[in-house]
């Protein structure tokens, strides 16, 4: 009967302001998508660029012609500015992170949202006026302070959209926040073609670019609603959080929602305040902190960011004589399949798709490497390496994109989410900066053998999820964090190897 009380009562809920609400805050997943894949277009060109500033010369070979024995030696001053230009918006990223608990109490989600857009323009500035001064130090800089907002947002963009949102609703709309990211990474992509703005004369432009999606959003958020969590249980307003549950969701049924938040506030009553380092001390939150970090770790360790940062170089290793037009068709399949996604979370469940994601990617993994081994003696094996990469991305966006973003929301309660969200992004960053930044060495060391890697990395991960990770599909924010609870009282070395999932279904209403 629960269950289909909420399938009738979803309709009702999703209004016209929710789903601008959700918009506005997604607009910066755009921008951190586009900043994910901007630099990937137009890499040559800017490599030209910065070997004109830094007065050396690269050496230059026919492209569709690389093989193992003609590839371009590029400079090592530029190859390192290159990979500090790519690596470096992790690196702000990173930092900033850390202080998304902070800002997202102290100021609100919704001001939170609109403070960090500073961050966003000037970025962008920096980076669209390259031209006018050393480009190699403003493009290094203008992407730094960009990494640093999108570690803001990918932290306040899922949190706010997990509280807005109701039960029945938050798989699909925090679904958005990927979505959003592979729409901004696809933008990035079609403008970076050379007769666009991925030439010699445009590119500081494709770059600028990045800071309209701040912009659009600083104009829409003051029409949107503070969180109604946010507002009663860190605030304590109950009336102004009516007011906003009543404009958001549009339904007379205000006083359920009230009640759920208002057992979750005496449960946090109940608790200290939890900070950062509490989180892995006390034995109440290891067990959700721990999985919170492995499908962070997951994402970003599945080798996803190796193909959106370097696609370019891959798929010209592969043969490719355009290998720009095949990146964007990575794109398309990102929107394509995320959007499956969507349609997906509420029916499958958060589990079940991110174990066939993960499942699917290392089985693509290893085609991928077999097909580029044997490129060179099998001319139709580029291809199937090519269809692997294809592939890959669409079981990637299937689970492991969209659903760690959200589901971290989805396992803490009120007053925990901010302190593990906050470490959770820390995580995703971090790794986010080590495949950026290590990624093309282990491809030079490595070779066609480099996915291998990743694929053990799948496999295991894929192991953890089957064993470790909860299923929150349908779930009050209560019954989840009862779920662990109940796990740990209830533990013992006849039950340690039991999945979650099946403790959470004792608290199925």
């Amino acid at each position: 009967m629960g269950k289909s009380r909420a399938d009738r009562g979803s309709g009702k809920e999703l209004t016209g302001l929710l789903l601008l609400s959700v918009f506005a805050a997604v607009l910066g997943s755009v921008q951190f998508g586009y900043g994910l894949g901007v630099i990937n277009a137009p890499q040559e060109v800017i490599e030209k660029h910065y070997g004109r500033i830094l007065n050396v010369v690269q050496n230059e070979t026919v492209a569709g012609n690389l093989t193992q024995a003609t590839k371009p030696h590029k400079h090592r001053s530029i190859i390192i500015y290159w990979t500090l230009s790519v690596s470096i918006f992790c690196i702000g990223g990173m930092f900033s992170s850390v202080l998304v608990g902070y800002l997202a109490d102290k100021l609100g989600r919704l001001k939170a949202m609109l403070a960090v857009n500073i961050f966003a323009i000037v970025g962008a500035l920096l980076m669209g006026l390259a031209k006018l001064g050393p480009s190699h130090i403003l493009i290094i800089a203008g992407r730094a302070i960009t990494g640093i907002y999108c570690g803001l947002s990918t932290g306040l963009v899922p949190m706010y959209i997990g509280e807005i949102s109701p039960t029945s609703l938050r798989g699909a709309l925090g679904t958005m926040h990927q979505l959003a990211i592979v729409i901004g990474i696809l933008l990035s992509q079609v403008l970076g073609l050379d007769f666009l703005l991925g030439n010699d004369r445009l590119w500081p432009l494709i770059l600028g670019l990045s800071g309209l999606p701040a912009v659009l959003q600083t104009i829409l958020l003051p029409f949107c609603p503070e969180s109604p969590r946010y507002l009663y249980i860190k605030l304590g307003k109950e009336e102004a959080a009516r007011k906003s549950l009543k404009r958001l969701l549009g339904t007379s049924d205000i006083d359920k929602h009230i009640e759920e938040m208002k057992k979750e506030k005496e449960d946090i009553q109940k608790e200290k305040k939890v900070s950062v380092m509490q989180l892995f001390c006390s034995s109440s939150y290891q067990q959700p902190i721990i999985v919170a970090l492995m499908l962070h770790m997951s994402q970003q360790f599945s080798g996803i960011n190796a193909i959106f940062y370097y696609s370019t170089a891959i798929f010209k290793q592969a043969g490719l004589l355009h290998p720009v037009y095949a990146t964007i068709g990575v794109g398309v399949v990102n929107i394509i399949f995320t959007v499956v996604s969507v349609f997906l979370v509420e029916h499958a469940g958060r589990r079940s798709l991110y174990i066939v994601g993960l499942a699917g990617m290392c089985c693509c993994a290893v085609v991928m490497t077999i097909g580029l081994v044997f490129q060179h003696t099998f001319t139709w094996m580029s291809y199937l390496s090519m269809a692997a990469i294809f592939i890959f991305v669409a079981f990637f966006e299937i689970g492991p994109g969209p659903i760690p973003w959200f589901i971290v929301a989805e396992l803490f309660s009120q007053g925990t989410r901010p302190a593990a969200i906050t470490i959770a992004g820390f995580c995703n960053w971090t790794c986010n900066f080590i495949v950026g930044m290590c990624f093309p060495y282990i491809m030079e060391l490595c070779g066609p053998y480099v996915f291998v890697i990743f694929a053990g990395l799948l496999f295991g991960f894929t192991l953890f999820t089957h064993f470790k990770v909860p299923e929150t599909k349908g779930k009050t924010f209560e019954q989840i964090v009862q779920g662990f609870r109940s796990k740990k009282s209830s533990s013992g070395p006849l039950k340690a190897s039991a999945t979650e999932l099946e403790y959470l279904g004792t608290t199925e209403a």
